[in-house]
């Protein structure tokens, strides 16, 4: 079983796909252990406590210093027992001692296809407002592990949706996550709990299902 934590500052549309697909029987081997938010108001808080998911509020404002916030992230985490840390809109940055106690075990939905309009001051509306400042054709999600970087991990899965004359930012932002970001996210959960995702350096390799494909035994 694959204990995920997922952790949202916002609305959890996110994660209210991974529900969506955990309740459909479309994640087989998964389970959500906990959501964890910084925003004692977020909606995302809702959804897991009708979906019967454990919140918990862990925010900055709460603590002292930074780093006294950055140990009760880390501290919280550990309490769910999570094998997986989701970050599901999570507008944070993840401290370095989570990363360390994660390695190759916390990824990320990014509302572009990145290296486009990623890292530093790319979040949110914001990256789909740069998109259309650049006049781009194409954009999308990508879905990767974290490292000690900002959207500097291995990717994982990318898909690309179209920018259409006339979009908005918030327009953008609705077929981005509807086209992509609810698809990705849960299937590179499925693929991370059977075992498929392989980092090798700053790339990832997908593996091939179990019993399909080339070399699977016939009876």
């Amino acid at each position: 079983m694959l204990r995920i934590t997922v952790c949202v500052s916002g609305g959890g549309t996110n994660l209210q796909a991974i529900i969506d697909q955990l309740q459909a029987g479309r994640l087989p081997g998964v389970e959500i252990a906990a959501v964890i938010s910084n925003n004692r108001g977020a909606y995302a808080l809702e959804r897991a406590a009708a979906a019967g998911i454990t919140g918990i509020c862990c925010s900055p404002k709460d603590y002292a210093s930074r780093e006294a916030f950055n140990d009760a992230l880390l501290q919280q985490l550990q309490e769910t027992g999570c094998d997986l840390v989701v970050l599901a809109g999570f507008l944070v940055a993840i401290p370095p001692q989570v990363v360390a106690a994660y390695p190759g075990r916390i990824i990320n939905i990014h509302p572009a296809l990145i290296p486009s309009f990623c890292g530093k001051g790319y979040y949110g509306l914001k990256v789909h407002e740069g998109a259309l400042a650049r006049g781009v054709k194409v954009t999308g999600a990508t879905v990767h592990f974290v490292d000690e970087g900002l959207d500097s991990g291995p990717i994982i899965l990318q898909k690309a949706v179209e920018v259409r004359d006339g979009d908005t930012p918030e327009v953008l932002q609705r077929r981005v996550m509807e086209q992509a970001e609810w698809i990705l996210l849960p299937e590179a959960i499925r693929l991370i709990a059977q075992n498929r995702v392989v980092i090798e350096g700053r790339t990832t390799r997908i593996l091939p299902e179990s019993g399909s494909g080339e070399g699977a035994d016939a009876e």
